[in-house]
C-alpha cells in the first residue's frame, strides 16, 4: 500500500541496499526472500511527537511499526551534541527541532528535567535572557534542527512578545515551529500561533489538536481548515487515547490547588494506579513525575484522527501507554474494529504526511513515506486481521502485536515478530 500514489494491490517488493529497487506484478528473486502473503507492506511510520529517545524506547517504536521518531514539540538543545550521541547506535531513525523550552530553561537556571520546574515557568525572562534564548536556538537551527520546538502552555510567562519573535527566527530559516499553545481559552491560544504564522511567515504545526482542545475539539479543527483553506502553511497531529499525560511539576498545574475536589479524580497515578485527591495531587507535585490526566471522550479522538488533515503521533513517553502502542491501536482499534477511517487513510496519516510536512527542509524525507523504486527500503509489514496494541496505563512497557517485519534502510529491525538484537541502521534525520 503506497498512500503516495493510491496503489492498493498484491505486488512484490525488491530492495536493494538501502533502498526499494522494484515494485512489480511478478515474482521477484533476492538473496533473502520473506513471503508477505496476507501481510500489509506499508511504508514505515514517522512519528514527529516522540519525548522519550532512549534505545529502550526505540525498540517499542520499532515493534509499533515507526522508524523514525521525532522530538519536534519540546526539541532539544544544544542540537549537535544531541545528534552524536545518538549516531550508530540506534535501531530507528531519529531527529529533533530546537528547542524553546530546554533553551529558556538552560539561560534562565531552571532546575527542572524534561519540561520547566520554577524560573523558566514562574518569571518572565529580561530582554538580556530573550537575546540569549534566541541566540541558543539560532544555534540549533544552524545545526539542523528540524524546525523551531515550543511549548508556550510550559513556559505561561513568555510574553506573546517572546513568542512571535520566535516565529520570526523559524520563518528566517524557513522551518517549522511546532508547538503546543497556551493553556486556557483554546479558541484565543490557537488564534496566538496562527496569527504569528501569518504575520511571520513560519509554517505552523500545531501538536496533539485532540489533547489540547478536549470538548472544543471540533471547533479547533474549524478554525484550522479555515487557515489552511486560505493558504496558510498549518498541520496538526492527534494521538488514539482519551487520557494525555505531563509532569506534574509543570506548569500545566499551575492552580490545581485551588480546584474542587472532584477535579483531582481525573488524574492517574501511573506508579500506583491510584487516582488522586487535592492531598495526594499537592503530594505529588512537591515530589514531581508524571501524571495522566482524563480530559477527553472517545467521541473527541475519533473526530481528530479521522479528520483528513490531521496526522497521527504518538506524544511518547514511556510512562503512556500511546509510546508503545499508538499506531497498532489506530490499525486494530480504529481502522478494523470501528472503521472510524480506512487503512489507506491511516497509513497515509501514519507514513507520508509526516514526510511530506519536513521534506521542503530535510532532503531525507523526500524519499521516505513512500513505497516506491527509489524510495528508502524504511517498511512496516504487518497483519491488518491481528495488528494492536497491548500497552496499559498499568503496564505501559507491552509491545504492540501484528508487526512481523520492520525495516529500516533495507535492514530487518523486527522479523518474525520479534525486535532483533545488535542492529543499528537508524540515521539522523536533520535540516539539510
Amino acid at each position: 500500500m503506497d498512500p503516495e500514489s493510491g496503489l492498493d494491490a498484491v505486488r512484490s517488493v525488491g530492495i536493494n541496499g538501502h533502498t526499494i529497487a522494484a515494485v512489480s506484478t511478478g515474482r521477484l528473486s533476492g538473496k533473502l526472500e520473506v513471503d508477505a502473503n496476507g501481510l500489509v507492506i506499508a511504508p514505515g511510520f514517522i512519528d514527529l511527537h516522540q519525548h522519550s529517545q532512549t534505545p529502550e524506547a526505540y525498540g517499542f517504536k520499532a515493534m509499533d511499526g515507526v522508524t523514525t521518531a521525532l522530538e519536534l514539540e519540546v526539541g532539544v538543545s544544544p542540537v549537535s551534541e544531541w545528534y552524536a550521541i545518538r549516531q550508530g547506535k540506534s535501531v530507528i531513525n531519529f531527529g529533533a527541532s530546537s528547542g524553546h523550552i530546554a533553551a529558556r530553561m538552560a539561560i534562565m537556571h531552571d532546575t527542572g528535567g524534561l519540561l520547566p520546574r520554577d524560573a523558566a515557568m514562574n518569571r518572565p525572562a529580561t530582554r538580556d535572557e530573550q537575546k540569549a534564548i534566541q541566540a541558543a536556538v539560532e544555534k540549533g537551527l544552524d545545526e539542523g534542527g528540524l524546525g523551531l520546538g515550543m511549548g508556550i502552555t510550559y513556559t505561561p510567562t513568555a510574553t506573546p512578545e517572546e513568542i512571535l519573535d520566535l516565529f520570526y527566527l523559524a520563518a528566517k530559516f524557513k522551518r517549522p515551529v511546532f508547538v503546543h499553545m497556551r493553556a486556557g481559552n483554546v479558541i484565543a491560544s490557537l488564534q496566538e500561533v496562527i496569527t504569528d504564522a501569518a504575520a511571520s511567515g513560519a509554517p505552523l504545526h500545531i501538536v496533539h489538536i485532540n489533547s489540547a482542545a478536549t470538548a472544543k475539539t471540533a471547533e479547533a479543527l474549524r478554525l484550522i481548515a479555515g487557515a489552511r483553506t486560505r493558504g496558510l502553511d498549518v498541520t496538526t497531529e492527534a494521538y488514539p487515547y482519551t487520557a494525555g499525560m505531563t509532569e506534574i511539576a509543570s506548569a500545566a498545574y499551575s492552580g490545581w490547588e485551588s480546584r474542587p475536589p472532584e477535579y483531582f479524580a481525573a488524574l492517574l497515578w501511573p506508579p500506583t494506579g491510584e487516582r488522586l485527591t487535592r492531598e495526594s495531587f499537592e503530594r505529588y507535585r512537591r515530589q514531581g513525575g508524571f501524571v495522566a490526566q482524563f480530559s477527553n471522550t472517545e467521541d473527541m479522538v475519533r473526530l481528530a484522527i479521522s479528520t483528513l488533515f490531521v496526522m497521527i503521533a504518538s506524544d511518547g513517553i514511556m510512562e503512556h501507554p500511546r509510546s508503545a502502542g499508538t499506531y497498532a491501536r489506530v490499525l486494530g482499534r480504529y481502522v478494523r474494529e470501528e472503521k472510524a477511517l480506512s487503512l489507506m487513510e491511516a497509513i497515509k496519516k501514519a507514513s507520508l504526511m509526516p514526510a511530506q510536512r519536513l521534506e521542503a527542509m530535510s532532503s531525507q524525507m523526500r524519499q521516505k513515506g513512500r513505497v516506491k523504486p527509489g524510495a528508502d527500503a524504511d517498511l512496516s509489514i504487518f497483519d491488518p486481521n491481528t495488528v494492536i496494541d497491548k500497552a496499559t496505563f498499568e503496564n505501559p512497557r507491552q509491545y504492540s502485536e501484528g508487526f512481523r517485519y520492520v525495516l529500516v534502510g533495507g535492514i530487518f529491525i523486527v522479523r518474525d515478530g520479534k525486535l532483533q538484537p545488535g542492529v543499528y541502521p537508524g540515521q539522523g534525520i536533520q535540516a539539510r
